[in-house]
């Protein structure tokens, strides 16, 4: 297999700003690109693996009053996600008109390879601190496993009156290495983020992977080291 590919192919495959100088080779090569052959000149030829609109990713909702996952609101996906997340934060904001919550943002890449966002908040923030927390003492993070979202039924009554309503509760599985790569390479070659949820306003409690262009506002891209309780 050639180690290097034209400089053409490299910048369908790669970010614009390294585009025009990139040559591959194993040692550089990023591990969300796959391998092709140019039938028309023999050449090989790279491609991205992901499909993603900076700033814009697939929406998946988690519907708490149904215990089901969507596409925005109208495929459904079942009442649980498996996925391996290639970024995340977790921070307290007004967003989506919905008041100042806690709220958890998990971006991941499909079965197809698209880009996707989910959010959660109340204490489904709280069951992901439950996971993170172990995690990170044995020198792990989300990226590193795939976690599995299930719905849990929950209900609550008031005045006498008893109402059903489902939180996420999150655990994990061993995740093969070569995924676990491609998307950490691609959370580094890509800004990782929704705007529909950016704000200025946000008070950030932890990241990984979360960036947005320095044009759209002043957040920080490096990931936060230390690990707050939920609140």
């Amino acid at each position: 297999m050639a180690t290097a590919t034209t400089k053409q192919a490299a910048a369908k495959a790669a970010p614009t700003a390294q585009a025009t100088e990139l040559t591959l080779t194993p040692s550089t090569r990023p591990a969300y690109l796959v391998a092709g052959v140019d039938e028309s000149t023999g050449e090989e030829t790279w491609s991205n693996r992901f499909r993603y609109l900076p700033g814009h990713p697939r929406q998946v909702r988690f519907d708490a009053k149904a215990g089901q996952f969507n596409i925005n609101g109208a495929v459904p996906l079942g009442n649980s996600l498996y996925f391996i997340p290639l970024a995340w934060r977790v921070f307290q904001d007004d967003i989506l008109n919905m008041g100042r919550k806690l709220w958890t943002e998990l971006f991941f890449a499909d079965d197809k390879g698209a880009i996707c966002a989910v959010l959660f908040h109340g204490y489904s923030v709280e069951n992901l601190y439950r996971l993170i927390e172990p995690l990170f003492y044995d020198d792990l993070t989300l990226a590193d496993v795939t976690v599995k979202v299930t719905t849990e039924k929950k209900q609550t009554t008031k005045e006498g009156k008893t109402a059903t309503y489902y939180i996420a509760q999150f655990s994990y599985d061993a995740a093969d290495a070569a995924e676990v790569a491609a998307r950490r390479d691609y959370a580094r070659d890509f800004p990782i983020w929704r705007a529909e949820t950016y704000t200025r306003a946000a008070d950030l409690r932890i990241q990984h992977g979360y960036t947005v262009p320095a044009e759209d506002g002043p957040e920080p891209a490096a990931a936060a080291t230390a690990l707050p309780m939920a609140a």
